[in-house]
């Protein structure tokens, strides 16, 4: 099973080793530790939204962008889900439901009391 956090870190370091920048480069532009860049590229860590989006302002890509191409590689990985199985519907009860008749026994002998 493909994880999504290793295709992010894959495509945000093919962004950085075409633009023929260092880590140390981007983690400074973006604001983030090189230690913590580095686990993000090799998919050791799961990135917030908002670092993600510091990264790609660094790397001057859409984060959108990014999103996009991750998920088109991780739809080739992804296995098709199972069918969903149809339920028959269910008839609703009827407004008027019929009373036992030991119901009237019983308020029969109630009321006579």
């Amino acid at each position: 099973m493909v994880v999504l956090r290793t295709l992010l870190g894959d495509a945000l370091r093919e962004t950085r080793l075409q633009q023929h920048r260092t880590l140390r480069e981007v983690s400074g532009a973006a604001r983030v530790s090189l230690g913590y860049l580095s686990e993000v590229e090799r998919g050791q860590k799961e990135a917030s939204s908002e670092l993600l989006a510091s990264i790609c302002r660094a790397l001057g890509v859409r984060l959108s962008d990014v999103l996009r191409d991750v998920s088109e590689e991780l739809s080739v990985h992804e296995p098709h889900p199972l069918p969903i199985p149809v339920l028959e519907a269910v008839p609703e009860p009827s407004a008027v439901t019929a009373v036992p008749a030991s119901v009237h026994v019983v308020s029969d002998v109630v009321a006579a009391a």
